[in-house]
């Protein structure tokens, strides 16, 4: 049996430190360029990333929210953009941040893209 297995996370059989990785950078991709094109399951594990730093920021004090924002995010310059520009938009908001919209597939693999951009 297969209990507690969270299968959002799984990226064809990564280890942790993959999937943790690649989460980082998408999600420091997507607070500069606020919309990116990917595969569906990453685009959930980001949307679900997203959510929880938007909600960090504008639940803790400062100091706590950089630290925390810090260990997501790779770049000075995309967590300053979530300090400065997308977390005050979102302050009344707790979830539903981001919209997945199916694009097309892709030409060498067919694999499924989606734009995910904030609302």
């Amino acid at each position: 049996m297969r209990h507690r297995v969270n299968n959002l996370f799984k990226f064809n059989h990564k280890d942790w430190d993959h999937r943790n990785a690649t989460i980082r950078n998408l999600c420091t991709s997507f607070f500069m360029h606020k919309s990116m094109i990917t595969t569906p399951k990453r685009a959930k594990a980001l949307s679900i990333m997203v959510d929880h730093l938007v909600n960090i920021v504008n639940s803790k004090d400062e100091m706590n929210a950089i630290r925390e924002v810090q260990k997501n995010v790779f770049t000075k310059e995309s967590s300053i953009e979530l300090f400065k520009n997308i977390a005050p938009k979102y302050k009344d908001r707790k979830c539903g941040l981001t919209t997945t919209t199916p694009i097309k597939y892709r030409e060498w693999d067919g694999a499924k893209l989606v734009k995910i951009q904030l609302v």
